[in-house]
């Protein structure tokens, strides 16, 4: 118990979670311009939403199989779910990864990769919104929102170029609710982590609902008749950002009012931009100035929300 405490203590460290929280949204950042390169390396054509799916879902299998080898190992033991802990495991998986992907991915094909920036930002927003409202697990504030709404702008700004007004139910409206599936999950998984293990419920939530998404994709359609020994490298390390970010996002959800980490957010489309202009070569959206000014704006953001005077944001499980 005193071992545990220790650890809660140091996970509440600001400079842990900014550590923590950065990682995640890095890798999650790096996803961008990798699943394009995946898609080219797998034969996967833009408009092909059924092969995504079932891309996709093969990247969770494997990242659920990943997170429980690798959480078995740092625990030593092999990480099983309690049988009271399969409803958790089942629901996470559904809103986090099927109802989440399913919704990005439709809705990816209908509109910018810009707008599904934009608007998957939004997920920031819904999370504190839910977290605080529906189930009064901490405050809202006013610097919360105000953090949120500057962070907010920095991603705005960074994918300013190309960006339209025009809006449509299969594209930016799915995108938007697969940011509602996400700030569900968020909470929810904060909640379930006070009684179970957060890696364990990501290693075994990915798998199920992986599986659901390989079924979804197959019976749509969905084939994947190229593959490479760098298409299936570039398929671990995926499956390998998916279980690692996760599982310390989850980690860091545990421990921490979920306004302080699901804020760091708004870094995963400016990592996003930067990296597809290494990967992708995509520089005209990653102008210095515009992504400097962005990076600025977010880091302005996270250090409000993040920042609240001692007493006013501790978590309420009521």
């Amino acid at each position: 118990m005193e071992k545990s405490e220790k650890t809660g203590i140091w996970l509440q460290k600001s400079w842990v979670v900014w550590a923590g929280a950065l990682l995640c949204c890095l890798l999650w950042g790096s996803a961008f311009p990798g699943i394009k390169i995946g898609y080219r390396l797998f034969g996967i054509g833009a408009d092909d939403t059924a092969a995504q799916i079932l891309f996709a879902g093969c990247r969770f299998v494997l990242a659920g199989i990943l997170a429980v080898f690798l959480g078995s190992i740092s625990g030593r033991k092999f990480l099983i779910p309690q049988k009271e802990a399969i409803g958790p495991v089942l629901w996470l998986s559904l809103l986090q990864t099927v109802l989440q992907y399913v919704f990005f991915y439709v809705g990816l094909a209908h509109t910018s990769g810009v707008k599904a920036s934009v608007v998957e930002a939004m997920n920031v927003f819904v999370a504190i919104l839910v977290a605080s409202i529906l189930f009064h697990q901490e405050r809202l504030t006013t610097k919360k929102m105000i953090g949120c709404a500057v962070g907010f702008l920095g991603v705005v700004i960074i994918n300013l170029n190309g960006m339209d007004f025009q809006i449509s139910l299969m594209g930016e409206g799915f995108i938007f609710f697969s940011t509602v599936a996400y700030a569900f999950s968020s909470v929810f998984l904060k909640r379930f982590s006070v009684k179970y293990n957060p890696v364990m419920l990501s290693g075994y939530q990915f798998a199920v609902g992986g599986c659901l998404m390989i079924l979804i994709g197959f019976f749509m359609g969905g084939r994947i008749h190229q593959v490479s020994a760098a298409g299936a490298g570039l398929l671990i390390y995926l499956a390998m950002v998916s279980a690692v970010a996760y599982s310390v996002w989850g980690i860091l959800l545990k421990y921490n009012p979920v306004s302080k980490v699901t804020v760091f957010g708004f870094m995963n489309p400016v990592f996003g931009v930067l990296l597809s202009a290494l990967l992708l070569n995509e520089r005209e959206q990653a102008a210095g100035g515009v992504s400097i000014l962005a990076l600025i704006l977010v880091c302005i953001g996270i250090y409000v929300v993040n920042f609240e005077k001692k007493g006013t944001d501790g978590p309420n499980e009521g």
